[in-house]
């Protein structure tokens, strides 16, 4: 047998454009894109795929090459995700909620070569640019605008334009051929808010294998019609951006989730499936009677993040959603477990329905294994769903590494295994369920927050000894962040000076809710502040949710990360 010909018939590199081939040639007059009054059907996304494919190619771009794109879930983000690496080049989409400064870090550390900028964030990368050229000392990569395609401004920033190179470019492209599946195809920043991000790298392998896993272990049929609740930016949709090609669906984008947006496109568009955080959820429940439309199919919706409250499920599938629960993270290219669900279960009640449903669940078909460790000895923990340890993956869904970034890389690969820094548990059934994570990330409506960047950031106040930063119970976001500050003896510094402060500072989502002065922090032997006490102390904090709805709870947009809240995602 080892002397069988392996050759072009019989082993074809895997990677998820070929999806979009499959749908062009299979699915052609199907519906692919809509957008406003803006409709595309598979054959003419292949099209406006290869012409921008071509185009880039004309602009030198090479394989491995960085094209960064900054923008909400438009068409053009959706395309970029086929276009990109068609022309053999590496997509970085970039998490619009970031700062300029924070952009400016990707930008420098991707070494992008080319940035798409949506019309609508022309500003903060303008000012991402400037620092790049002067603080780092960086050329300028070549700029793109993404002008409105269904409501054109002609606002622009420079010479280039999305439309404009889609109309430039040949239709009869021929895709560049993908040797090794082992190739990057795009480049995620879980982060983006320290001075070293870390760039995950996913392959064309990983990415078509997790794809096929997510739509068999959501039991996604063909021609579902899907709403981008979920920003593409994150994970890249988790992987959805090629997925839905693979089903020959429909993807309906909109810029903004908002309830009116979610309703409405639902009504219109008899919606199948969607992704969110809890915080959708809650928007979807709050929508005022005008806003509101009857949803007379359920729409299933895969939702990543804290495990959603039992009144929320019950009451979002009153409603007419029915919701699967996952656990992911950047690194493992979005969900790597689902809680499938058992027809067994739907004989208990609705209490223990939600409990169960609430729990991470199992790992999907691309990883090879799943299992929950002592790190100290590398043994399984016992199945008793009481017994922590660290939730250890490994499977060709993994990420291939963080970029230029050897020591986060010996830190999460060991002995074979992925390491999360999540603490979970395995039940008898084999269902995983998070208890702790190992480090402080703050998750706040879906938004990860490194509590250390907080910390740094208040330090740099000139009345501030030393800050701690942890997580306290919020009732809109889930978790926000609260500060423990120590401050010089001859300031008189208020909670508002350091949340003003830590405003000039941070982006919004990482601003602290409550900032609690102490005269020192708790601390170990060897001088590390012991921040279980302080979270101890931080949930008996009350923030009003008076202060949520002024942060604009209707717009929860695409500058809002919906995403599976765990670990570095």
């Amino acid at each position: 047998m080892d002397n069988l010909p392996k050759c072009g018939a019989n082993y074809v590199p895997l990677t998820p454009l070929t999806f979009l081939t499959r749908a062009s040639n299979s699915y052609a007059n199907r519906t692919s894109i809509i957008y406003a009054n803006i409709r595309f059907n598979w054959r003419e996304t292949h099209e406006r795929c290869c012409r921008l494919a071509s185009s880039l190619r004309s602009l030198d771009i090479v394989k491995n090459d960085v094209v960064s794109v900054l923008a909400p879930n438009v068409p053009a983000m959706l395309e970029m995700h086929f276009a990109v690496p068609m022309a053999g080049a590496v997509l970085n989409a970039i998490n619009t909620r970031l700062d300029a400064r924070n952009v400016a870090l990707i930008l420098k550390h991707s070494e992008a070569k080319i940035f798409f900028i949506d019309y609508e964030y022309i500003d903060k990368a303008k000012k991402a640019i400037e620092i790049l050229m002067s603080d780092f000392q960086m050329p300028m990569p070549l700029v793109v605008v993404i002008d409105d395609l269904d409501s054109p401004t002609g606002i622009r920033f420079g010479e280039l334009e999305y439309e404009q190179l889609v109309f430039q470019g040949n239709p009869e492209y021929v895709l560049e051929n993908i040797d090794d599946e082992w190739d990057p195809i795009t480049l995620s920043y879980t982060s983006g808010t320290t001075s070293e991000p870390k760039g995950v790298v996913y392959s064309h392998r990983g990415a078509f294998l997790s794809t096929l896993s997510l739509i068999l272990g959501w039991e996604m049929g063909t021609e579902p019609v899907y709403l981008w609740s979920l920003p593409m930016f994150h994970c890249n949709g988790w992987t959805f951006t090629w997925g839905i090609a693979a089903r020959g669906g429909t993807n309906v984008c909109i810029r903004n989730t908002t309830a009116q947006e979610i309703y409405s496109n639902i009504a219109l568009h008899k919606v199948t499936h969607m992704c969110a955080a809890p915080i959708v959820l809650n928007i979807i429940l709050e929508a005022k009677p005008h806003e509101q439309r009857q949803i007379t199919t359920p729409v299933q919706v895969l939702v990543g993040g804290a495990p959603p409250p039992a009144p929320l499920l019950e009451k979002i599938e009153r409603v007419g959603f029915h919701v699967v629960h996952a656990y992911g993270l950047t690194e493992a290219t979005g969900p790597a477990l689902v809680c499938e669900w058992q027809a067994k279960w739907n004989k208990l009640p609705w209490e223990e329905q939600a409990r169960l449903k609430a729990r991470q669940g199992l790992g999907i078909l691309t990883l090879a294994d799943v299992d929950v460790k002592n790190f100290k000895n590398m043994e399984s923990v016992p199945r008793d769903g009481k017994t922590t340890g660290e939730i250890c993956l490994r499977g060709s869904s993994i990420m291939k590494g963080y970029l230029k970034n050897e020591k986060a890389n010996s830190e999460v690969f060991k002995n074979g295994w992925f390491f999360t820094g999540d603490m979970g548990v395995i039940h008898p059934d084999g269902y995983l369920e998070i208890k702790d994570r190992c480090k402080d990330v703050i998750i706040s409506g879906g938004e990860n927050i490194s509590s250390v960047e907080v910390e740094s950031a208040i330090m740099k106040h000139p009345y501030v000894v030393e800050a701690s930063v942890v997580a306290m119970p919020h009732p809109r976001w889930g978790e926000s962040p609260c500060a423990f500050v120590i401050s010089r003896k001859d300031s008189n510094l208020k909670e508002s000076d350091i949340i003003a402060h830590c405003r000039k500072n941070l982006p919004g989502f990482m601003v602290p809710k409550k900032v609690q002065f102490v005269e020192e922090l708790p601390k170990t032997g060897t001088g590390k502040v012991q921040k279980n006490h302080l979270r101890a102390v931080a949930k008996t904090f009350v923030v009003s949710d008076q202060t949520s709805k002024r942060e604009k709870p209707r717009a929860y947009n695409q500058n809002h990360e919906q995403i599976l809240v765990l670990s570095r995602l």
